[in-house]
């Protein structure tokens, strides 16, 4: 039997559809922001488009693919979800993040709930929110 990756075995994972055949730039961009480590990654037929990859991003798990309209996988609404990094620096990874290339959304900031948080959008479309607690 071959060695496979390390995979998630429970829990949320998110999927992330990504236009123009840009899937692989933005998993550069997630290892250059977010420190992400690719696990997996899988290349269409075609042998130009993602058709599957996989990373931890802080403990977490993300999966992320070209869109594929011709068989009716289209990328979603940017904005229409937003991924949240708890962090143990906000400041740190939100300036990681701009320097990579995201945008400021939501400045960061102290909030009211106790966190050091902001909103970003990443160079396609999908909407991220870092956060740590105050530091007192």
């Amino acid at each position: 039997m071959a060695d496979t990756p390390e995979r998630p075995t429970g829990g949320i994972t998110p999927f992330l559809s990504i236009g123009g055949g840009r899937a692989s730039e933005a998993l550069a961009f997630y290892q250059a922001a977010f420190g992400a480590v690719v696990v997996e990654r899988n290349l269409a037929q075609d042998g130009k488009r993602l058709l599957q990859a996989s990373a931890r991003i802080n403990g977490g798990w993300i999966m992320l693919s070209d869109d594929f309209p011709e068989m009716g996988h289209t990328v979603p609404v940017p904005g229409a979800v937003t991924l949240h990094l708890q962090v143990d620096d906000a400041d740190a990874w939100w300036r990681r993040a701009l320097e990579a290339g995201a945008v400021a959304t939501m400045e960061i900031g102290d909030q009211f709930w106790g966190d050091r948080y902001g909103q970003l959008r990443d160079p396609f479309g999908h909407s991220w929110s870092v956060g740590s607690p105050i530091k007192g």
